[in-house]
């Protein structure tokens, strides 16, 4: 049984990466609020289709915590009733955790695709941990990291539920995005551990000291990012859709502090490119570090330059985002315990 283990990391690791696109896109069409409510899509547990479901309607059943829009404002049913001819204040309650009244059919699937996806990324997460105490007697860590990743995705949960209460706060959204990465890496070090690679170089303390420095760095990045785009939303609403040239003019300082900083993740980690080459470290994974380190620059110019283009917003997270992964796992080859599992 055992063996079954580490496909079932694996898959959890790639339901991470469908949460981490899934956000990414949802951010791309402004759809965070497409379900006003959480864990439900405005009372339902499979979202409506159409406008004429959300509102209010005579003569007709409603089920207890069912949202409807009515005069521009959230009402939640108090209990199970049906309506009468006219609409009556007291069977409603007012939706008090944010105003954000609207409906718009796209961007509630879009949001529920979202939500599905996390949902789904519990059964492998269940299934690993159930498979993980074939190792409790061998390497109680497996087990602990295990149930560690159920708590970190309920946390992570938890935090969507904030970040759509409180109307896509930016700060919310930030550490809903690292802690993403934080799970990303409990699953990473999780294979890592079960995995059969070696590695018996010996790595300098000054490499070890910059290959830190450069996850940190990328962390710092991906959340001044989320920041960035928080301002390019804000501008969405003000100038429009339309106005995509407009979008970063001018652009905020966090913007300046985002792009100059590329420049030192790039030059660190060449640093550590040619590093790893010349003393013959064997990491060849730093080779892909440099290849996502180079498409998230394109990417960035792109969107700069070429105000914006289709899906170059979700591409430039989803790039840092295995940049991220891939430091990460460097990082464990580099700290290797020199001791990982047999027989898996």
């Amino acid at each position: 049984m055992r063996k079954y283990f580490k496909p079932l990391v694996v898959t959890s690791i790639v339901f991470i990466y469908l949460i981490i696109i899934a956000g990414a896109v949802v951010r791309m069409t402004g759809s965070g609020m497409g379900c006003p409510d959480w864990p439900k899509c405005f009372g339902y547990i499979i979202p409506p289709t159409e406008a004429s479901q959300i509102q209010w309607k005579p003569n007709h059943e409603y089920k207890k915590g069912t949202i409807i829009i009515f005069e521009e404002a959230l009402k939640v049913a108090k209990s199970d009733f049906t309506t009468s001819t006219n609409f009556t204040p007291q069977m409603w309650d007012e939706y008090t955790k944010h105003n954000y009244a609207k409906f718009n059919v796209w961007h509630t699937w879009i949001e529920y695709i979202n939500r599905l996806v996390t949902v789904l990324s519990g059964i492998p997460i269940l299934l690993m941990i159930a498979f993980s105490f074939f190792f409790l007697k061998e390497d109680k860590r497996i087990v602990f990291l295990s149930f560690l990743t159920l708590i970190a995705m309920g946390f992570q949960a938890w935090l969507g539920k904030e970040v759509v209460d409180s109307n896509l706060l930016p700060f919310k959204i930030t550490v809903h995005m690292v802690m993403a990465f934080i799970i990303l890496a409990i699953l990473l070090y999780l294979l890592f551990l079960v995995n059969k690679e070696r590695n018996e170089n010996i790595f300098p303390g000054s490499f070890k000291a910059v290959l830190i420095f450069s996850a940190v760095l990328t962390l710092i990045q991906v959340a001044l990012g989320t920041q960035v785009r928080q301002y390019i939303d804000e501008q969405v609403k003000t100038l429009g859709e339309n106005a995509k040239s407009e979008w970063l003019n001018p652009p905020a300082l966090n913007f300046y502090i985002h792009r100059s900083l590329s420049i030192l993740i790039t030059i660190t980690n060449l640093w550590l490119f040619y590093t790893n080459r010349k003393l013959n470290l064997g990491l060849f994974r730093m080779n892909w570090v440099m290849i996502c380190i180079g498409l998230e620059i394109i990417t960035g110019i792109t969107m700069f330059y070429l105000d914006f283009p289709f899906l170059s917003q979700p591409l430039h997270l989803v790039i840092s985002s295995l940049l991220f992964g891939l430091q990460f796992y460097v990082l464990l080859k580099v700290f290797n315990p020199k001791k990982a599992l047999a027989g898996i």
